[in-house]
């Protein structure tokens, strides 16, 4: 099998590709690459001026190299193989958007020092209990949530977890796509 690809190899193609430097780039997609990007490392504490980045669908199993990224609002890591938000931190000032749907994620709580987040993705993960579901509860603008697929809501009637999960999230606007009405 080809060895994976890394993040210098994959930035290089983007600028070919976009005819830009990614150092004064606002949007990076890193998605789909191949072979997959296995690594976060420190080169993307160069991209100071990123404000969404993505590397979804690729073979990601940690959460590492960002604490220079200070403007980021948008982090797209979706369809990796994460077991956990540990080193997510960094972002906890400016982050707006967390995309982590489709991983293999059961603990959520470095989500509690995220104070920007407004729209969290963490459906089809593993959280199975209410306790990790309410760090959801902690950061104060968190209001857009998408959760189906998890074995907590799996495991009961669609209408009992939406009324479940409104009552003990006070703050939130939106669950699966769908308008909170209360």
């Amino acid at each position: 099998m080809s060895k994976p690809t890394n993040l210098k190899d994959a930035l290089a193609k983007w600028e070919d590709r976009n005819k830009q430097p990614a150092i004064t780039a606002k949007e990076i997609g890193l998605q789909f690459q191949y072979p997959p990007i296995e690594k976060m490392d420190p080169i993307l504490n160069t991209l100071t001026e990123c404000q969404k980045l993505s590397l979804s669908s690729n073979m990601i199993e940690k959460i590492t190299g960002i604490s220079g990224m200070k403007n980021l609002k948008v982090l797209s890591l979706a369809r990796n193989n994460l077991k956990t938000l540990n080193g997510i931190e960094p972002l906890a000032d400016t982050l707006e958007e967390l995309w982590v749907s489709y991983n293999n994620i059961e603990k959520i709580k470095p989500l509690e020092s995220m104070k920007a987040l407004r729209v969290f993705y963490i459906s089809f993960n593993m959280i199975k209990d209410w306790a990790e579901f309410m760090r959801m509860g902690v950061p104060p603008n968190l209001g857009e949530i998408t959760f189906v697929g998890n074995p907590l809501n799996e495991n009961m009637d669609p209408s009992a977890f939406t009324a479940e999960a409104v009552r003990r999230l006070p703050n939130m606007k939106k669950l699966d796509g769908e308008p909170v009405i209360r």
